[in-house]
């Protein structure tokens, strides 16, 4: 569970892991984005930021993953923690809001470039964050359109419900009757690259995503996304051959429902009692040491 303040900050803020429960690819723009339509949830584990105020900005880490990370957000591979920072500071200051100097702390708990939207998510949270140590508020629109240049995963994270999102991911619809369900997260810390797994992609315009309707039981769920797609599962699969093995791995713990998220590398199972998800994240870690495994539980209806 993601709980409880970080040591010596004023505020912490989570930021969950997203989980792209299907992800269709339907298009592509002019521009070159590819038009997505994406079942997503979070869960309850991820990072965490901590903010307080500070005579100057400073930007700490700590966590297993915090040597994998910039800690600049001036390159274009610099981190979104502080372009987060940047950007919201730069908004505010037009509208003549003073933003003082401020020290964020993020604990890196989700490998990088795994495909569960973890800068994402840590940019999401502190946006949120920052909102609320400098006691502001910024227009629900300009902050959506903030929270989309800073990447197309923010505006979902920054939501932080199950949704549905379009387009390049800033069209979302909530999800509201999704329940929560058990999962189990593996990893086998390969980095994936989202630019190369979309050129990998043969077909740009797919099937679109079809969502039940009405109130469904938790099993029509499962039996609903069954049918859905992670359209970049088959190219991700070519690059990093592993991550099949890890979908074959989660498939024989007896998971209901198994499916990589996002680009990669990670993948998912959902299963029918946390129980048995603890059971399942115990053998994979057993058997594969050197992966990356965690078991929570998704939000959702009935949590």
């Amino acid at each position: 569970m993601l709980e409880g303040e970080i040591a010596g900050f004023a505020l912490t803020r989570t930021a969950p892991a997203k989980i792209n429960l299907a992800l269709h690819v339907v298009g592509q723009r002019a521009d070159g984005h590819h038009l997505l339509e994406s079942l997503v949830t979070f869960a309850d584990r991820g990072d965490r930021v901590g903010l307080t105020p500070s005579d100057e900005d400073r930007f700490t880490l700590s966590g297993p993953f915090a040597a994998e990370l910039s800690t600049t957000g001036a390159d274009q591979g610099g981190n979104l923690v502080l372009k987060a920072r940047d950007l919201l500071r730069q908004a505010l200051a037009s509208q003549g809001i003073d933003t003082p100097p401020v020290h964020i702390h993020l604990e890196k708990n989700l490998p990088v470039a795994s495909g569960i939207g973890g800068g994402s998510a840590d940019a999401a949270a502190t946006l949120r964050g920052l909102l609320d140590l400098w006691r502001t508020s910024i227009e629900p629109g300009s902050l959506a359109a903030l929270a989309l240049e800073l990447g197309a995963d923010v505006p979902m994270c920054l939501d932080g419900r199950p949704l549905v999102a379009r387009g390049i991911g800033e069209k979302i619809t909530p999800a509201e009757e999704l329940p929560s369900f058990p999962i189990v997260l593996v990893n086998p810390l390969v980095a994936v690259s989202t630019p190369v797994i979309f050129r990998t992609l043969e077909k740009k315009i797919n099937p679109p995503l079809a969502m039940p309707v009405g109130l469904i039981s938790p099993a029509a769920w499962l039996a609903a996304m069954a049918a859905m797609r992670n359209d970049l599962e088959p190219p991700a699969r070519l690059l990093q051959p592993i991550i099949g093995g890890v979908s074959d791995a989660l498939t024989t713990t007896g998971a209901a429902l198994v499916r990589m998220s996002g680009s990669g590398a990670t993948c998912f199972g959902l299963f029918d009692s946390d129980e048995s998800a603890q059971r399942a994240a115990h053998t994979l870690s057993a058997a594969h040491p050197e992966w990356y495994v965690l078991a929570g539980r998704t939000v959702g209806k009935g949590k």
